[in-house]
């Protein structure tokens, strides 16, 4: 008989203790194929991993029906990244069934803990973009809005990180070797996606031109599911990922003859596609097999939005009123392009109807102030792979530069800075300008950052459409980054304030009066000891160095780049070992200095740096004079599962980028969430937590951004600055001469010329002092534990504003036109 959809669940989605332990035993043998008593913790994660799994279906098929039973608005959210993190405590904590499931387990002979570990993280992300992506459709969910996520399911991540003698070994991150639990194959849910070919026009019966896109090549992309639990388990949405497969398996005739390699030379090359995160961009190969990619995801994307739309509707100027289609960065722009392909050649709209429903669907969130991070395509490629589209987006271009030109008349230079075709050297198509162009709403990430952005990179833009850009300050979820990282933490809040929070992370505010309270602050720091007792214990074990959990843990947690400053920090680590050197029997705070973050493969200067890092810490942690008041500890392949071990750890939160670099960053966010006081710059999200938790309580130091771009239009000596700072002076001597490198004194000579020959772009030396000034200051604190736990809670009380579901909340009313 079929089961309804108000039909009582079958007896294995029952959510008691008796009835998770039998559908553990159940899947055990029965999804498993293991016998318990042969059975390892793996398999038991495997069991449990199923069982959940039971528990979400019901709700994820009601979910999806109810979105078609009632019509509703849909948002698509096209990202490159997804850095999801493991999916086993995060959805039993959404399901309201994480002391259900320790119980049933532990009672049945294993240790939960050992079995979540079994877990292996989706490498689908590498940094921030991708868990902004995982925390917004987290709370979609949460606040019940109709959100699909769309991504690659990369067969690898971007790499798994090594450290060897102190530098960055990449090794393939093959988190799909043992399969994943959590995912849905869908065979029947698979589209065609065309590269090459050549454009053929013609007219049809009535005499208007039209455009054919023949002779082109195919591979096809095939979606699997995932399913995202909200909290509270009442909406479970969906994060579809597409996997490119062969139109054909193999070459028979190539395989009869023995010629075993050619014979699926085009399988492996077609399934290419989803192979691996971001491959190098340093090839001529790597970068056609990344523009391949981001074009293979968005056409997917596109026409299973529309196969979804065109289920209930058939008349596309109804689609903006259905449909709303956010880029996450310029990695989806195409999709613009692809939209007006498939309305123009498939549907046969005009221009103006096609462009208008394009316009009014697509929106676009930009994540980047650099002008070489704003992606651009050389024609070339387009002409080769996509000749449609680069028709398409000449035509926008031509037209978009029609009406600039009739509003500035005779402005050439103007006209060349807003062309979306970049016609300097190389011609090349601007990515970020054909979304601006394509969207109705563009929107940055922190409200220093939206300002920059109609100041500089797309000033041209705001003034043409003033109000079109705005800004939807980052957010995080307070599920995943307190309620299950921070558990001690959590615990405490809860019992004080009730669980409200965990929805309403406003509702923190109530713990401001208990800042004041003695035994709150006493209960909230043996929180604290706690989590870095956990964190002292992973890096004992993992790195085999011991550290002393009273000291001050200063944590750096980011990917390498030179703008997020990873070198400023090890110059305050430098001038620290000194002064303990020239003084030792001085009084020193102690500190773990605790880095962890993922440089490019290609990135020579990042990889050096970390090398540079490591080799610090090798001296600074065996020198007898300094090892007992300072370490240095870089815990590698930094990912969601090890920043839930390091964070809820942290007293320090260092966020050091040259002012006007970082977009927002959301791990500012998160430190501060689980107590750590941040000493930062005046950049990004720091700015707003500094508005909302005030300045008394962090450490902001540094040049502004208004600042740093008059010393870059000016000049700076940054040789001069070195020479009238002896500190820094010798810290660049000791690094350059190989004080930390005596196998190869000169290892480090390209760092300290970046600083001195090179001008300092992100201007360290003009910063070094006031960032070890201000070090001084976190000592001084430290030193007094009450206060600086008073400033902590704080810290956390004052973060209601960054919670992911605010954010979300901003898209749904203000860019898509949607609530809950």
């Amino acid at each position: 008989m079929l089961r309804t959809m108000d039909s009582p669940l079958p007896a294995e989605a029952a959510f008691d203790v008796a009835a998770i332990k039998q559908s553990l035993t159940d899947h055990l043998l029965y999804s498993v194929g293991k016998d318990p008593l042969f059975a390892t913790s793996r398999d038991w994660y495997l069991a449990a991993a199923f069982s959940l799994r039971d528990r979400l279906i019901s709700a994820w098929v009601r979910t999806m029906r109810s979105y078609y039973d009632n019509d509703v608005k849909r948002v698509y959210y096209l990202s490159m990244e997804f850095l999801v993190g493991r999916a086993l405590t995060n959805s039993m904590i959404n399901l309201g069934l994480y002391d259900a499931f320790r119980e049933a387990t532990e009672s049945l002979g294993y240790d939960f803990d050992e079995l979540q570990s079994w877990e292996v993280e989706p490498a689908l992300g590498n940094g921030g973009l991708g868990r902004l992506a995982a925390c917004l459709i987290d709370s979609m969910a949460t606040l019940g809005l109709p959100g699909f996520g769309y991504g690659i399911r990369y067969e690898f991540g971007m790499f798994t990180q090594h450290v060897e003698r102190g530098w960055q070994v990449e090794s393939p991150e093959n988190w799909l070797r043992y399969g994943n639990p959590w995912e849905f194959q869908r065979p029947g849910v698979i589209y065609p996606v065309r590269f090459g070919g050549r454009v053929v026009r013609y007219r049809d019966g009535e005499g208007r031109w039209n455009s054919q896109w023949v002779d082109s090549e195919e591979v096809m992309a095939m979606a699997y599911d995932v399913p995202v639990p909200g909290f509270g388990g009442k909406t479970v949405n969906n994060l579809r990922l597409w996997a490119a497969k062969s139109t054909r398996e193999f070459n028979l005739k190539y395989f009869n003859q023995g010629n075993y390699i050619e014979s699926v030379r085009d399988k492996n090359e077609s399934e290419n596609l989803s192979k691996v995160l971001y491959p190098s961009d340093s090839t001529a190969r790597g970068k056609e097999l990344r523009f391949r990619q981001e074009y293979f995801f968005v056409c997917a994307s596109l026409q299973d939005i529309i196969a979804r739309f065109r289920k209930t509707h058939s008349n596309f100027d109804l689609l903006p009123d259905h449909v709303a289609i956010q880029m996450n960065d310029t990695h989806p722009a195409m999709a613009v392009a692809e939209l007006m392909r498939v309305l123009l050649d498939d549907h046969h709209y005009d221009w103006e109807r096609a462009w208008t429903i394009t316009v009014k669907t697509c929106g676009y969130t930009n994540h980047t102030l650099l002008p070489e991070a704003l992606e651009t395509w050389p024609v070339d490629l387009f002409e080769r792979l996509l000749p449609r589209h680069l028709d398409i987006i000449y035509e926008i271009n031509q037209r978009f530069l029609n009406d600039v030109r009739h509003r500035w008349p005779g402005e050439m230079d103007l006209l060349r800075r807003m062309s979306l075709v970049d016609e300097d050297g190389t011609r090349r198509i601007r990515m970020a300008h054909l979304a601006v162009v394509g969207s109705h709403s563009v929107n940055g990430v922190a409200e220093i950052h939206t300002d920059l952005m109609k100041s500089t990179i797309f000033a041209d833009f705001d003034r043409f459409q003033p109000g079109k850009i705005s800004c939807k300050t980052n957010g995080i979820t307070p599920r995943r980054w307190l309620l299950s990282a921070n558990r001690p933490l959590a615990a405490l809040i809860t019992e004080e304030i009730g669980d409200g929070w965990v929805t309403r992370l406003e509702e923190l505010q109530a713990l401001a009066p208990l800042a004041e309270d003695a035994e709150f602050r006493e209960r909230f720091a043996q929180a604290k000891r706690t989590n870095k007792q956990r964190l002292a214990q992973v890096i004992e074990q993992r790195l085999g160095v011991p550290v002393d959990t009273d000291s001050l843990f200063d944590v750096m947690v980011k990917r390498m780049h030179e703008y997020k400053r990873q070198l400023l920090n090890v110059l305050h680590v430098v001038t620290r070992y000194n002064r303990i050197r020239a003084n030792p029997t001085a009084f020193a705070v102690p500190r773990t200095v605790i880095v962890g973050g993922k440089a490019a493969p290609g990135y020579f200067m990042a990889k050096l740096i970390l090398k540079l890092i490591n080799d610090v810490a090798d001296v600074v942690n065996n020198d007898p004079l300094t090892s007992s008041r300072l370490k240095v500890v870089f815990v590698p392949n930094y990912n969601v599962s090890t920043a839930e071990l390091i964070i809820p750890g942290a007293n320090l939160s260092q966020q050091i980028s040259t002012a006007g670099t970082e977009a927002s960053g959301t791990g500012n966010m998160k430190l501060a969430l689980n107590g750590a006081l941040t000493i930062g710059t005046w950049d990004g999200a720091n700015v707003e937590i500094c508005e909302e938790v005030g300045e008394e309580n962090m450490f902001l130091f540094g040049l502004t951004a208004q600042e740093v771009a008059r010393v870059h239009r000016d000049g700076w000596d940054s040789a001069a600055a070195i020479a009238a700072n002896p500190e820094l002076a010798q810290v660049l001597d000791m690094i350059g001469s190989g004080y930390f490198s005596p196998d190869q004194p000169d290892r480090f000579r390209p760092i300290v010329d970046s600083l001195t020959l090179g001008g300092d772009h992100y201007l360290l030396s003009a910063d070094y002092p006031a960032y070890i000034a201000t070090q001084e200051r976190v000592d001084q604190l430290y030193v007094d534990a009450d206060a600086w736990t008073r400033k902590a809670i704080l810290n956390v009380a004052r973060m209601g504003k960054f919670s992911s579901d605010r954010t979300v909340a901003e898209y749904g009313e203000e860019i898509w036109n949607v609530g809950s």
